[in-house]
């Protein structure tokens, strides 16, 4: 059975659990934290290694697919600015960061 006495903390670090003398201010047990079993078997480590290889893929497709079409979007975008500057030929331009100091 525990002492009323002591605290009990769980370490955020390392989930390990603390138990502290309020009184002297001293950690008086410590039990490490278990973590579980990564893989069962050497199959399902298998198994998750191909499908981490099939998201890594997948993530890189997308990549490669948004890098085609970012020219085009920053297109757009200055277009856009240039038409809301050309309709407003009075308005000053918008403010830098370094133009604040």
């Amino acid at each position: 059975m525990a002492n009323p006495a002591l605290i009990t903390v769980t370490c955020p670090c390392c989930q390990a659990e603390l138990h502290i003398d309020p009184a002297t201010s001293a950690v008086i047990r410590h039990k490490a934290h278990e973590k579980p079993a990564t893989f069962a078997d050497m199959e399902s480590a298998v198994s998750r290694f191909k499908t981490e290889a099939g998201r890594r893929e997948d993530a890189f497709k997308k990549s490669v697919e948004d890098h085609k079409v970012h020219h085009d979007v920053l297109s757009k975008k200055f277009d856009e600015m240039l038409k809301l500057a050309k309709e407003n030929p009075d308005e000053p331009p918008p403010k830098r960061d370094i133009d604040f100091d």
